[in-house]
């Protein structure tokens, strides 16, 4: 494809995917202690405290898959970009602060938000993320180059000072009672303040007109006030979910096309947003349970719910972890063609197929698909 003919364009996550970027694993560290983020993984070689490069057979086996999760896709006639990696085990520093190590770029979701034709940096509340949007920096400049219409936005770059973070939080917050833990997540009294907008892309769900932003452990109400105002044409929702490690609304909430959401059942989401959605002629489908993970775990922070973080190619057709057997028979039901990909070896370095992609370009045109309203939505 001539870079004349590249275009951002993407309103949702459902429309033909035409282009898109997918994470690298090279390079990827478990993270140095920071306010934002414990890591803990004592029978894998990394106690709490302690930080350094993941395996180099995780990374390698991470990487095949990626690279065939990309062949997969060309082979669909979408147009592909990677990262590029950095030096993540580099110490890096603000005149606020030093942090040991960086993170990776696997998941790209994180950091990049496609609203129509702009792009938007994200501002990562952990300061071992602060610098990754460097790592995108050769994709989006091609972007802007090859086209006239694109937008190139980053959010207020955060100073991450100790003010941003609730002392002590972590210590506490994982000895209380869950009836407790979950009183906090209806307060969102987590561990960011909302001392300046923090806010991470995946937090964020499009459906054309209604930007659904989750308050989570990653995603402040500044970060939401801040998303309200840089989008003064959307309608942008708080939301939240019962969910003890809120992080991230696209392995609990998943549009999967204009009618149609999947829901993951053990984090109830807010009646207000299933009676938003349900008076929108929306259906609301719990999904199916898992499949195991227990081969899975080294190193690894996310959930089996990971399971609903799918890739929709169209309408029609959604990309679906290979093992998620019962999940792909669930969307079958409901008239998908399921794309299996082997994607288990990815998790450890930060997420799902969704995660480890951002599109670029989408068919289609920015629309309201909730054209009536309930409650304070």
């Amino acid at each position: 494809m001539n870079d004349r003919t590249l275009r951002v364009n993407s309103w949702n996550g459902w429309d033909p995917l035409r282009h898109v970027l997918v994470g690298r694993a090279d390079g990827t560290m478990v993270q140095a202690p920071e306010p934002a983020v414990q890591r803990d993984f004592p029978d894998d070689g990394f106690p709490l405290g302690s930080y350094g490069p993941m395996p180099a057979e995780m990374t390698a086996e991470a990487n095949e898959q990626l690279d065939d999760f990309a062949g997969i896709l060309q082979r669909r006639g979408i147009r592909v970009d990677r990262p590029t990696p950095l030096d993540f085990s580099q110490q890096v520093a603000t005149p606020d602060w030093t942090q040991e190590s960086m993170f990776g770029c696997m998941p790209p979701r994180d950091v990049l938000l496609t609203v129509g034709n702009e792009i938007l940096e994200a501002t990562m509340c952990y300061r071992s993320r602060w610098f990754e949007y460097l790592a995108y920096r050769p994709v989006l400049q091609q972007l802007f180059d090859a086209d006239p219409n694109m937008r190139w936005e980053a959010a207020p770059k955060p100073r991450l000072t100790d003010a941003s973070y609730r002392p002590g939080f972590w210590e506490t917050y994982n000895k209380v009672p869950l009836a407790e833990k979950l009183e906090r997540v209806r307060n969102h009294d987590l561990v960011l303040t909302e001392a300046e907008p923090l806010f991470d892309a995946a937090d964020i769900a499009r459906c054309g007109k209604d930007l659904f932003v989750q308050l989570s452990l990653v995603t402040n109400r500044s970060g939401y006030r801040w998303l309200k105002r840089h989008f003064p044409d959307h309608r942008v929702h708080a939301v939240t979910f019962t969910n003890t490690h809120p992080l991230h609304i696209d392995a609990t909430w998943v549009p999967l096309r204009p009618g149609l959401v999947l829901h993951c059942g053990e984090r109830p989401a807010e009646p207000e947003l299933v009676k938003y959605y349900e008076i929108n002629d929306w259906e609301v489908v719990e999904a199916v349970q898992p499949a195991s993970w227990k081969h899975y775990q080294r190193l690894s922070f996310c959930s089996p719910w990971l399971a609903v973080n799918i890739l929709n190619l169209d309408p029609q057709t959604v990309c679906v972890e290979e093992t998620e057997v019962r999940l792909a028979d669930q969307l079958v039901k409901y008239g998908f063609e399921v794309v299996p990909v082997p994607f288990r070896a990815v998790g450890p370095f930060g997420g799902g197929l969704h995660c480890a992609t951002v599109d670029i370009e989408r068919d289609g045109v920015l629309e309201d698909y909730f054209p009536h309203r309930y409650g304070r939505f």
